[in-house]
């Protein structure tokens, strides 16, 4: 077949040295520049060299239609003849088919339904070096299905990267690694514009990029327009930001063609994206033109320099598609696509300087994305951990395993994540596993064709439009307000109608708008949702997460949704919901069956012992009643929750019961652990043994405040420290005066006696407690309760402090004793009586 090709691109000398490697060790890994023909001429070189099938897989639906059309058109032929292709819903190829073009999803598929692969000769893995999911697992099952029962497969990764190593290591299986052919290629040159914005802009965001940067994208085009000849690629992040550049230049029209090129449009507009026009073309693109393309007269890129890449918040359940900078190694192809046939030019909008902090690399699809399908992937080829298998990176394991939790919902694994024969009908659906469960169980209750019909409009992304309303864009699909999209849609439908039973009934006359909603709802009964207040926008999720409809939804103020989209942008305490159903509670019970539980809880909340009976879905209550009689023993640990919460203040604590504490405190820090620990966390831990009885016959916060608390605390001595508190921590000590006074524990360092001075007159020395070791810190007041002095060492007082204090006093109390030898004069309480 390559005779048959006169091109002379820069891989053809390479590929002689292709067939040896392949010849002598079945595998090897070509590297080859964008722009070299790896994709045209590999596969016909291969195929002359083999009897087989040549089945070569594509990252993009677009790339391989492409592909195929560009050898057909070197072999001046149609596709379909030795060259076709095969993606989701379409095939052009038959018996006479050499060469084949698939998805790498495609031949996943193929895969799973004979690993032998009968009568391919070759599989060629294009672009490996994205790191798709589905291409990371078709290399990795091919490498296995190689080794185990095709030993005369032949194997090739290509990639446009030279880190081909990794790649040579993985196709070797258990022996040397595989050979590694470069295809040295003289590109065309392409010359470097730095065109940052004027002024800053604000960063990407989910799903969001400043209207600012889009006016500096559409400027830059008209200058490149200006300043340059040929065809213009400009590189955008999405669909949405393709539609406002080309808004921005709609008065360009006459003189230049403005062509979309994404993978939401229909075939037929992506190849017309690929074809030259009658006149200069303005391709605006996302990133399936990045590699395996080439759009012919291209000499000037315009790079907006984001990316859109899937990002999964494994708490919440939630995907989205951020927006984030583009890697330098992505900048790097992006620019080879001005030099595939000619000299060109790169206008990048941003700095030299802000280049060089990019990202080398961009982030394998593994590491970020929702592996549930990948998940149902390694459990139908008997691999549930991936253990073994010649995966480029294993997956992260929190993302598996909530992957794995998620399929064992759907009842598509076994509890050892081995697949089960509902798993095989899911995976045979060719859709995400949870579509593929909304489409067989929704099938049952609303018939085939409105399941097909749904799901496909869920599954084929960009179908909905601006659509916030599931149910208002399958009416407008089914009008056929937008052909193209109407087109993609039937065929979606007529492939998953193809993959339920031919029996499958009718189902009931559910009305479509419930329809909707109980197949959204079976698809992601997490996102079942109920609004917080009548007529809101704001609603909270079955999984727990708030949600918010766009301002101006019409779907505002329904009772109940089922959420078939929602992000969170990082931060963000709630979800932005971009596309829901309504439906009504039943509904919504029927769709989320196994979130519905029936729990009676008593816990704290809101400052008090709640008891009830609840009925939710999820995180949402739909019925609640008081519970009449709760267990004791649930009341008690209510109680224990409240007090952790909001501590021991809410007990009734008495100056006896604080005293009593104060005193057990001292105790332990002077006469050592064999006393109990007092402080609020030991008395919190501790609370069923000293609380135990008074919890028990508790119901609410406000028993907690009638609890004798000295009596509970009592609970914690042993009889033996019991009976010798008082001695060891009396209350109150008598001083000379015949006084009782009260002992302030509240330092358990230094129990403080606060007594006016002239009542300590004959004590020689200051009191001492816990059996002597501890010296009562004497607080002296004079007559009128002033502190005058603080001492422990009341002896020396005497000698050296007394005498001052009784010089400054004495005037100022003359009716109160002042004696030279406080030692030996009489304690008094009372000051003599005025003289008449």
């Amino acid at each position: 077949m390559l005779s048959d090709v006169s091109l002379d691109l820069p891989v053809r000398p390479a590929l002689p040295a292709v067939l040896a490697a392949l010849t002598a060790s079945g595998s090897a890994v070509l590297v080859a520049p964008p722009g070299t023909g790896k994709t045209t001429l590999a596969p016909l070189a291969v195929a002359d060299a083999i009897d087989g099938r040549v089945v070569i897989a594509q990252p993009r639906r677009v790339a391989a239609r492409a592909a195929a059309r560009r050898m057909a058109t070197l072999l001046g032929e149609q596709v379909g003849g030795r060259v076709g292709y095969a993606v989701r819903g379409e095939r052009r190829s038959g018996p006479r088919t050499r060469v084949e073009v698939v998805t790498t999803g495609l031949l996943l598929r193929r895969l799973h339904h004979d690993p032998e692969l009968p009568g391919v000769g070759a599989v060629l893995l294009d672009e490996c070096h994205e790191r798709q999911l589905d291409a990371d697992l078709a290399l990795a099952f091919a490498v296995e299905a190689r080794a185990t029962l095709r030993p005369d497969l032949w194997l090739l990764a290509m990639s446009a990267t030279p880190e081909a190593d990794r790649f040579a290591a993985l196709l070797a299986g258990d022996g040397e690694p595989a050979p590694i052919v470069r295809a040295e290629a003289a590109l065309h040159p392409v010359t470097r514009i730095w065109a940052p914005p004027p002024r800053p802009v604000a960063p990407p965001g989910a799903g969001r990029v400043d209207p600012a940067l889009l006016d500096h994208v559409a400027a830059t085009v008209r200058r490149a327009l200006r300043e340059r000849e040929g065809d213009l690629l400009v590189f955008l992040p999405g669909a949405g930001e393709i539609g406002a550049v080309a808004r921005r230049l709609a008065d360009l029209d006459r003189e230049v063609a403005l062509l979309p090129l994404h993978g939401r449009l229909p075939g037929a507009a992506q190849d017309a994206a690929l074809r030259p026009a009658d006149r200069r073309r303005v391709v605006l693109a996302t990133a399936v033109a990045e590699s395996s393309l080439t759009v012919p007269g291209v000499r000037v890129v315009v790079d907006a320099g984001l990316s859109r890449v899937a990002r999964t918040d494994l708490s919440r359940g939630l995907g989205a598609l951020v927006t984030v900078p583009v890697s330098r190694a992505a900048a790097t192809q992006r620019a080879g696509r001005a030099g595939r046939e000619a000299p060109g030019y790169v206008y990048r909008c941003w700095s030299e300087a802000t280049h060089e902090r990019l990202a080398a690399q961009p982030q394998p699809e593994i590491a970020t994305a929702d592996l549930t399908g990948f998940a149902l992937d390694l459990a139908a080829w008997g691999s549930p951990d991936g253990a073994g298998l010649a995966l480029p990176d294993p997956p992260p394991p929190a993302a598996l395993a909530v992957a794995r939790e998620t399929l064992a919902t759907l009842g598509a694994v076994d509890a050892d994540g081995r697949i089960t024969a509902r798993g095989r009908a899911i995976a045979a659906a060719g859709a995400h596993p949870r579509l593929a469960r909304a489409l067989l169980d929704g099938a049952e209750r609303v018939g085939a064709e409105r399941a097909a019909e749904v799901v496909a409009l869920l599954a084929e992304e960009g179908l909905t439009g601006r659509d916030h309303d599931l149910s208002a864009a399958w009416r407008r699909l089914r009008g056929n307000v937008d052909p193209g999209a109407t087109a993609r849609w039937r065929t979606e439908v007529r492939r998953l109608r193809a993959a339920l039973p031919a029996d499958t009934g009718a189902g009931d006359h559910l009305p479509d708008d419930l329809a909707a909603g109980l197949l959204a709802g079976l698809a992601y009964p997490e996102r079942l949702a109920r609004v917080r207040r009548a007529g809101g926008t704001s609603y909270l999720m079955a999984g727990g997460t708030a949600a918010e409809l766009a301002p101006g939804s019409a779907l505002a103020g329904v009772d109940w949704l089922a959420v078939a989209v929602a992000d969170r942008s990082p931060g963000a305490p709630t979800a932005r919901i971009r596309l829901a159903a309504a439906l009504d509670e039943a509904t919504a019970r029927e769709a989320g069956g196994p979130l519905l539980r029936t729990e009676r809880e008593v816990r704290w909340a809101d400052g008090d012992v709640v008891a009830r009976e609840a009925v939710r879905l999820g995180a949402i209550d739909l019925v609640v009643r008081p519970l009449a009689r709760p267990a004791p023993e649930l009341l008690a640990g209510a109680l224990r929750e409240g007090l952790r919460q909001e501590g021991l203040a809410l007990l009734g604590w008495s100056p006896a019961a604080r005293s009593l504490r104060d005193r057990m405190a001292f105790c332990r820090h002077a006469l050592g652990e064999s006393w109990p620990n007092v402080t609020d966390e030991a008395l919190l831990a501790a609370a069923p043994d000293w609380l135990g009885p008074e919890l028990g016959g508790a119901r609410r916060r406000a028993d907690l405040a009638r609890i004798d608390v000295a009596t509970a605390l009592r609970r914690l001595l042993p009889w033996p420290l019991a009976a010798r508190l008082d001695e060891l921590a009396p209350e109150r000590i008598e001083v000379p005066s015949g006084s009782k006074i009260r002992l302030d524990y509240a330092d358990p360092a230094a129990p403080v006696l606060a007594v006016k001075l002239q009542e300590t007159f004959g004590w020689r020395d200051a009191p001492r407690i816990a059996d002597g070791r501890v010296p009562v810190l004497l607080h002296l007041l004079s007559p009128a309760g002033r502190p005058v002095a603080v001492t422990a060492d009341l002896a020396s007082f005497w000698r050296t402090g007394y005498a001052q204090v009784r010089g400054e006093l004495r005037g100022r109390y003359p009716r109160h004793p002042w004696p030279e030898d406080p030692t030996t004069a009489a304690p008094t309480r009372r000051a003599a009586p005025r003289r008449r």
